[in-house]
């Protein structure tokens, strides 16, 4: 099938989980600037959730560029990514309410890592379907940025327990690499566009 349906599904369904996360910000009972300042962790959680949500919204549509069809696999693969972005909700409400505490840091950054996991699955997928001249293979490369952020995930979840500092220092590092524009997808669209190959 055409790839349109399911993308306009995925755009639902990540519209629905911002939603979410947007409803945990509640108001104040005072009407002061200071009673504010016990909302800040919560604040915080939300725009880093919000920033992965973002991040993970702006690269499935770049990397949706290169794919022509859908199979049957890849929907399940992609249903099986939207379920781990969708519990990113309930790991952000629970580490802003108890952001000094290691278990909702490292439930969070088990959250992320498994997102990232199924990321890496879903373009496995499409990459066999496609086939040994798989457009996809050909701009993920070696994708050191998919083999990284795995293991600051997995570093983030163990420092939880060590510093909980230190474990947002590694899940926001990750989301810094990846806010970092990633052309490849464009490079190789541009090549096949222009006949030549992708630098």
């Amino acid at each position: 099938m055409g790839k349109e349906r399911m993308l306009a599904f995925t755009d639902g369904v990540i519209a629905v989980i911002i939603t979410i996360m947007v409803l945990e910000l509640k108001p104040p009972s005072g009407t002061t600037l200071a009673d504010l300042e016990h909302l800040w962790p919560v604040f915080l959680a939300y725009v880093m959730s919000f920033t992965y949500v973002g991040i993970y919204w702006n690269n499935h549509h770049h990397l949706y560029q290169l794919v022509e069809r859908v199979s049957g696999g890849i929907m399940w693969a992609n249903l099986h990514l939207l379920f781990w972005i969708s519990l990113i909700p309930f790991a952000t409400a629970w580490v802003g309410e108890h952001e000094a505490d290691p278990w909702p840091t490292a439930v969070y950054g088990l959250s992320l890592l498994m997102a990232a996991l199924s990321w890496w699955l879903m373009q496995t997928v499409i990459m066999r379907d496609q086939g040994a001249a798989s457009p996809l293979r050909t701009a993920v490369g070696w994708d050191w940025k998919g083999k990284l952020a795995p293991v600051f995930y997995a570093a983030g979840i163990g420092l939880s327990f060590v510093h909980v500092a230190l474990a947002d220092v590694a899940y926001a590092a990750v989301a810094l690499l990846w806010l970092v524009p990633d052309r490849r997808m464009e490079r190789v669209l541009s090549a096949e566009a222009s006949g030549g190959s992708p630098p």
